[in-house]
């Protein structure tokens, strides 16, 4: 007699107070390093990343280690503290290399660090904040698009986001995973002119670099496809910190400004406008959250629950977004004006890890639908 089949357990969506400890801490360092004038000027800058920044975010706070576990040097925590973090982040668009660091570079490695060895050193230089990776695929791939970038260290992959900042490039070819040293001899990073001036982008070009193989080709495709799945399901938490920023802001302005004698937010049509993207949020939240949730427990729905947070979410961001620069008027269009930010991060994002349409095609090919 076989044993009932057990229900599914049901995904914690709720914030836990050690959770929003975490919210409290990154909240206050963002607001006193990178307020809206700081990360304007920043991007302006020839390196738009601010190393104080980091050293605060990544070993003060010890966010840089929050997925790796405390016996390879980090905090032993979750991707629910991770997607926290994140959220923060989007909220202020901060310049720093988290998501690719501390989540996709740090899960591939995670993957390989079973048995010791260089994979699991290096995690416990990334936990610590002393050195950052990123992996070495376009910004664009999605998770059911994780292949080799390369068939050997020779040749060129564009489009990598926080190149330019890492200290290592983990690179997948067509004869495994290398960790390549972003300052060896045969690899040279060229920064490319992105959307978004708070995540650059770059090319990077080997020719005759050596590295270290960390994994062989089949453990090398399993890691990257843990990465990017990781990657694009706390992306969704970003993309709630943007979306959450531009409403609050936005009803924060609309009850400041005032036309014909009355706040222009106490005009029906705006309320309407407003209240929408605040469903839309709420829904948002709910996907974002059962995604860092499903991550967090290894769900083996995890993929579905990142494409359907993927799908939704992106949507949000880059309407509340839109709604933002719209509603706050003439102002919203000027640089010295953070909505601009928020815009083309949002619709960077939107196609980060996968565009929605590649997320609704995986949604599609994940569920199972009963037959007629």
């Amino acid at each position: 007699m076989t044993a009932p089949a057990q229900p599914p357990a049901t995904p914690d969506l709720l914030y836990s107070r050690d959770e929003e400890d975490l919210r409290s801490a990154v909240r206050a360092l963002l607001a006193d390093r990178a307020d809206a004038p700081t990360v304007i000027a920043a991007t302006e800058a020839d390196t738009p990343y601010d190393p104080r920044l980091w050293e605060a975010l990544a070993t003060g706070i010890g966010a840089a280690g929050l997925l790796v576990p405390e016996k390879l040097g980090g905090q032993g925590a979750s991707h629910r503290e991770a997607a926290v973090v994140l959220e923060e982040l989007g909220r202020s668009v901060a310049p720093a290399p988290y998501l690719t660091s501390s989540v996709v570079a740090t899960e591939t490695l995670l993957a390989l660090a079973g048995d010791g060895g260089p994979a699991a050193a290096l995690l416990g230089e990334l936990a610590s904040g002393t050195r950052t990776a990123v992996l070495a695929v376009p910004f664009a791939t999605p998770p059911t698009g994780a292949a080799a970038a390369l068939a050997t260290l020779d040749g060129t992959v564009r489009g990598i986001a926080d190149a330019a900042a890492a200290d290592v490039l983990l690179v997948p070819t067509d004869e495994g995973l290398y960790a390549v040293d972003a300052t060896a001899p045969g690899a040279a990073v060229t920064p490319l002119v992105p959307l978004d001036l708070t995540r650059p982008l770059a090319a990077l070009t080997l020719s005759g670099a050596t590295g270290t193989l960390l994994a062989t080709p089949e453990a090398s495709a399993t890691a990257v496809r843990r990465g990017l799945l990781a990657g694009a399901g706390l992306l969704a938490s970003e993309q709630l910190g943007i979306a959450e920023w531009c409403l609050t802001e936005t009803v924060r302005y609309t009850r400041e400004r005032h036309q014909f004698n009355r706040p222009v937010g106490s005009f029906q049509a705006l309320k309407h406008r407003m209240a929408q993207l605040w469903l839309e949020i709420v829904s948002a939240r709910a996907a974002a959250r059962n995604a860092a949730d499903a991550l967090a427990t290894g769900s083996p729905d995890a993929p579905l629950a990142v494409a359907v947070a993927q799908a939704y979410c992106s949507g949000v961001a880059v309407h509340a977004a839109e709604e933002c620069v719209q509603l706050h008027g003439g102002i919203g269009m000027t640089w010295e004006h953070p909505a601009h930010l928020y815009l083309k991060r949002a619709k960077a994002d939107s196609i980060a890890y996968g565009s929605a349409g590649s997320h609704r095609e995986a949604v599609a090919e994940l569920v199972e639908l009963p037959a007629p």
